[in-house]
């Protein structure tokens, strides 16, 4: 077993003076340290920031302006109070297709197509083309002329109206595939949906309009050409088609139906072949696999002319077998992917561009 010595006192006190060495620089070191955080207080560190892949911020959507009939149905102003600005979208319509900037059926609300027809108008005036109607943009819209007219219904209105075949055997019996109904006729001719003819004449009975019943109207006459357009661009993507002249001035913006399948839709450029205002319409089976009737039918057949014919009141070829730029029985359904492979415009925007066409005209179709 271990024996255990006693320290000697020399040792003893070497050690203690270590140990108050020790424990003083302790205190010292404290002392500094509290003393200089106090002065020069420790910064909390910033958070590192996130990279986050830049947002995509869609424009802000307009709101829509609906229709109402009290925002079209106005008392009729005095010429005196003219040019001024328009108003509201109801005017604004008037005022594009006055133009020659087709805002599709004029229906006093924004929709897409009178959108697009203002957007076009804006990069015509240089101004942003934000497609809504700001007040830059109603300052230059200016109306020279009530958006408003009268309009008499005629014996000649009356003599044009005929039912409608059900089927095609019917249609090609027909002496013309004419309007069927005063209402059908007053509204392609003001270039309007006849929801707001209606609206526009709240006390008429349609089922018994006579010669010589008063109509308020659109007042829309799209202008006179000054030239033939230079060339024609087709917007797939859109459903647009614009006309230009030779210094790519815009002579007319119209919406328009493209091809339902996406491989009958023609991209690149091609020409006018032929030009037919009022044609017939050749009815071949073929085309209509789809179609029952035309299967049982199996031969061709020659429909007459009229607004109410598949082509409307006026066919536009391309070089391009089957092809072509056309009206349409149906208007209000125009900027749509529908077709068999034309182009439809509305009747009246079909008889417009047959004005500003040319055998040659060249029209690019873009997707």
């Amino acid at each position: 077993m271990p024996i255990l010595q006693k320290s000697s006192p020399r040792r003893r006190r070497r050690f203690d003076n270590v140990l108050a060495v020790l424990l003083l620089a302790a205190v010292i070191g404290a002392g500094l340290w509290f003393w200089w955080h106090q002065k020069h207080p420790t910064k909390p560190e910033r958070p590192r920031p996130v990279l986050l892949a830049p947002a995509v911020i869609a424009p802000p959507v307009p709101p829509v302006e609906k229709s109402k009939p009290d925002s079209i149905l106005v008392a009729l102003p005095s010429p005196a109070d003219f040019p001024r600005p328009v108003r509201n979208v109801f005017e604004a319509q008037v005022a594009l297709a006055r133009r020659g900037i087709s805002p599709g059926s004029l229906d006093g609300a924004t929709g897409a197509q009178t959108r697009s027809a203002i957007a076009a108008f804006q990069r015509s005036q240089n101004l942003s083309a934000s497609g809504r109607l700001d007040t830059s943009t109603q300052a230059l819209l200016a109306l020279e002329v009530p958006v408003l007219a009268d309009y008499l219904v005629t014996t000649n209105d009356l003599a044009r109206l005929q039912p409608l075949g059900k089927t095609w055997l019917e249609k090609s019996r027909q002496s013309a595939l004419d309007y069927e109904t005063v209402l059908e006729l007053v509204a392609e001719r003001a270039h309007s949906h006849p929801l707001l003819i209606q609206k526009l004449n709240p006390g008429v009975d349609w089922t018994r309009v006579v010669a010589g019943t008063a109509l308020k109207i659109p007042d829309v006459t799209y202008p006179d050409p000054a030239a033939n357009a230079s060339f024609v661009v087709i917007h797939l993507s859109e459903k647009v088609l614009e006309a230009f002249d030779a210094r790519t001035n815009l002579l007319a913006h119209v919406p328009c139906s493209i091809a339902a399948r996406v491989e009958k839709r023609p991209v690149g450029e091609l020409h006018v072949s032929v030009i037919a205002p009022n044609p017939n319409y050749t009815f071949d089976p073929a085309v209509f696999p789809e179609s029952p009737e035309a299967q049982a039918i199996g031969h061709k057949l020659i429909l007459p002319p009229g607004p109410n014919n598949p082509v409307g009141v006026a066919w536009i070829g391309l070089d391009r077998p089957g092809y072509g730029m056309h009206g349409t029985p149906a208007p209000e359904q125009v900027g749509r992917t529908e077709s068999h492979g034309c182009f439809r415009l509305a009747n009246w925007d079909a008889e417009y561009l047959l004005k500003l066409s040319w055998v040659g005209l060249p029209v690019e179709v873009v997707p």
